[in-house]
């Protein structure tokens, strides 16, 4: 994998990840809109209790969870779309 086709995945992580952002913000803002609240339906995955390792002296916990929404999924494929003409 050369150095520009690397510069290009992460270009691409970056945009998608943005579109993901910005979907499930908008679908956010929609979601007390009767018409629209539709846009925030989505499922939630990821762990239920945070993992905890305590070690006496230092307590870490660990937590993961993804939220896909409709609007989520809207700007990610509006995100491909951008990626493509750039």
């Amino acid at each position: 994998m050369g150095n520009l086709e690397r510069k290009n995945l992460w270009v691409f992580i970056l945009i998608m990840a943005a579109g993901l952002v910005v979907g499930g913000f908008i679908g956010t803002i929609f979601d007390n809109i009767p018409y629209c609240s539709w846009l925030n339906y989505g499922k939630t995955f990821g762990f239920d209790n945070p993992v905890i390792l305590n070690l006496d002296i230092i307590v870490l916990s660990f937590s993961f969870s993804l939220k896909f929404t409709i609007s989520g999924i809207i700007g990610m494929i509006i995100a491909i779309v951008v990626y493509k003409k750039l």
